[in-house]
């Protein structure tokens, strides 16, 4: 890749970094920290905030790599970060069915007759004889209360 290239796509290297520039209203803060994350095991990464509404991604290599290595380091980043955005948006347009989902399985009708009827079963089970001999002290004579 020529100079011109690496210009135009936005980052700078660095002896064994690359750098780039993130405006937070295309890549929110949270889409940075997950891209981020899934990176800490193959860089070292340092997010600094060079103006308002901006975020600076470094990273490091923890080896010695060549430009193209770090050139390949940034892309990947990039994909990641795309996919993290890509996962909030899907987040964001589906928490309303989530919701729904949850408050059905929680409060539904069906789902509160099926632990009414395990409750009902579970007082109705006669207690075996103890073969180990371990009983609850408060069932045994002369325990406490007795």
């Amino acid at each position: 890749m020529s100079d011109a290239e690496e210009v135009e796509l936005g980052f700078e290297l660095g002896e064994r970094s690359v750098a780039f520039d993130l405006h937070e209203e295309i890549y929110p803060k949270a889409a940075v920290y997950g891209a981020a994350y899934l990176f800490v095991d193959r860089a070292w990464l340092f997010l600094t905030r060079p103006g308002d509404g901006q975020i600076r991604v470094r990273l490091r290599s923890r080896e010695a790599a060549s430009s193209q290595d770090l050139i390949g380091l940034a892309g990947e980043f990039a994909n990641e970060l795309l996919n993290q955005v890509m996962r909030m948006q899907i987040s964001a347009s589906t928490a309303s069915l989530r919701e729904y989902t949850l408050a059905r399985a929680f409060f539904g009708g069906e789902a509160r007759v099926s632990i009414d009827a395990l409750l009902a079963e579970l007082d109705a089970e006669e207690l075996d004889d103890d073969p180990l001999e371990i009983e609850v002290p408060w069932d045994t004579a002369g325990g406490p209360g007795a």
